[in-house]
């Protein structure tokens, strides 16, 4: 009895702890980090490069140190895909990942969209 009601406990708490729609929670201090990396991206773009734009969906790894260690154009104009890579690299080093958002290899991918003005 006492073994079954333990169980019952036990998943009363996991069924509290994981999302109804079964996706991992991201706590505020890394959505903030992934904001200011996507920002400072934006913001060198436009310091750099002022002028005809358009959208790009990039792909950036960096390094548990925070430093970029990848740049990758999945989506875009030929023409703005090395502007974004020239504003991802301009925008680094960037603040070290936190630990939650790191492989097992050291790293952080992200993949965004992001429109060059």
């Amino acid at each position: 009895m006492a073994f079954r009601l333990l169980g019952l406990v036990f998943l009363a708490l996991t069924l509290v702890a994981v999302p109804a729609s079964g996706a991992p929670r991201v706590d505020a201090k890394a959505r903030a980090w992934v904001a200011d990396v996507v920002n400072r991206i934006g913001a060198a773009d436009r310091a750099a490069a002022p002028g005809r734009g358009g959208p790009v969906t990039l792909r950036v790894r960096i390094a548990a140190n925070g430093t970029l260690d990848g740049i990758e154009i999945e989506e875009g104009a030929p023409a703005l895909a090395e502007r974004a890579r020239r504003a991802a690299e301009a925008a680094g080093p960037f603040a070290p990942p936190p630990p939650g958002l790191l492989t097992l290899e050291g790293y952080t991918e992200l993949s965004f969209p992001l429109r060059l003005r």
